[in-house]
């Protein structure tokens, strides 16, 4: 493994020579070319491009999928609904690794939402966004996920925003309204409902100038990126996001650190709003649980991606003894929602312990 700070893996075309991981201004991480889209492979994993994209002037809508027909269906229909038109923006479907079958719905719902599509033989959220970002050739890249509606005016509200945006921003997020399939439990803590992707806050800021609460910022199903300035910091990390049954996480707050860590700035405005489906089989304490143990194994390689690894590691100390005083609540039924904050926390800290253990010995 490359040396903590060394150039990140992200599935985007290596650099000839290795580049640190926030290059210097004058040495940025080369652009992917703008080359277009073929049936040769783009990026590592065997992706494949079945139609070209139009070249509009603003932004390509990119909409990462696996398996989700049924829910693709509906994120395509509002897409196509905007008030105001779909002038300056296209729409870019990545089938992650699909079966056979789900992939020919995907391959033609795409089609009759005129929409383009990439199929990623690989597995893995990062290497599909990533693989959009390699085809698209809009200055500002989307991403929404394939279960988020977005509202009626979005289009109009990236193009207005955007437009008013300084030249330092690379990032834009927006509020992210849940859709509920089932009634949020009564024991799921308050503080807990962000763990469905649900962001609420009705006023616009800058990430990191006080303006906004420390919960805000963008999250993956509602996120608008310079796209250069994506490029330039790697796109987002394979060893984060999702993989399967595995609830990774962390690599979108990684792409916000490092655009704020190379100069950018990262802004949130209500402007730009999405629905996200709230499926009930989240909705339980098993779910919850895995989620928060995935979430520690997460920060954990966030941390020392970020080459915080002596905080890390006090952090890590932290976990343990919380793990020893809470090894009881492990004989509790997982299925139960007796003591479910407590548990979380605990799950937690042993997800943060594995997260150590994967980076730091491998």
């Amino acid at each position: 493994m490359e040396a903590i700070g060394s150039f990140i893996q992200t599935g985007l075309p290596r650099p000839a020579a290795a580049v640190p991981l926030f290059a210097p201004a004058d040495r940025p991480v080369p652009a992917v070319p703008a080359a277009a889209l073929s049936p040769a492979p783009l990026v590592p994993g065997g992706v494949r491009a079945d139609a070209q994209p139009a070249a509009p002037a603003l932004v390509t809508v990119i909409v990462c999928t696996h398996e989700r027909p049924g829910y693709l269906a509906t994120c395509l229909a509002a897409l196509a609904r905007q008030s105001g038109g779909n002038d300056g923006a296209c729409v870019l479907v990545v089938d992650s690794a699909s079966s056979a079958g789900a992939a020919a719905e995907i391959a033609a719902l795409t089609a009759a939402h005129g929409a383009a599509l990439l199929r990623v033989d690989t597995p893995g959220l990062s290497l599909a966004r990533n693989a959009g970002l390699a085809a698209a050739t809009t200055p500002w890249v989307a991403y929404i996920d394939d279960d988020a509606r977005v509202a009626s005016d979005w289009v109009q509200g990236v193009a207005a925003v955007v437009a008013r945006l300084p030249s330092t921003a690379a990032a834009l997020g927006g509020p992210i309204v849940p859709a509920w399939e089932a009634a949020c439990p009564p024991w799921w803590p308050e503080e807990l409902v962000p763990a469905l992707t649900v962001l609420r806050w009705d006023r616009p800021g800058r990430i990191g100038d006080g303006s906004l609460p420390p919960h805000v910022e963008p999250y993956g199903a509602n996120m608008v990126f310079r796209a250069s300035a994506l490029r330039a910091v790697g796109g987002f990390p394979l060893q984060l996001g999702r993989v399967g049954a595995k609830l990774l996480s962390g690599e979108e707050a990684w792409v916000m650190r490092a655009l704020r860590r190379a100069g950018h700035d990262v802004h949130y405005d209500p402007a730009v709003s999405v629905t996200h489906s709230i499926q009930a089989g989240r909705l339980t304490p098993g779910w919850l649980l895995t989620r928060q143990f995935w979430s520690g194994v997460s920060e954990a390689i966030l941390a020392i991606r970020m080459g915080q690894r002596h905080a890390a590691l006090r952090k890590g100390a932290t976990m343990a003894v919380h793990v020893a005083a809470g090894a009881p609540l492990m004989l509790i039924r997982r299925a139960s929602a007796v003591m479910i904050r407590e548990r979380c926390a605990l799950a937690f800290a042993l997800g943060y312990l594995r997260g150590m253990a994967m980076t730091l010995w491998t």
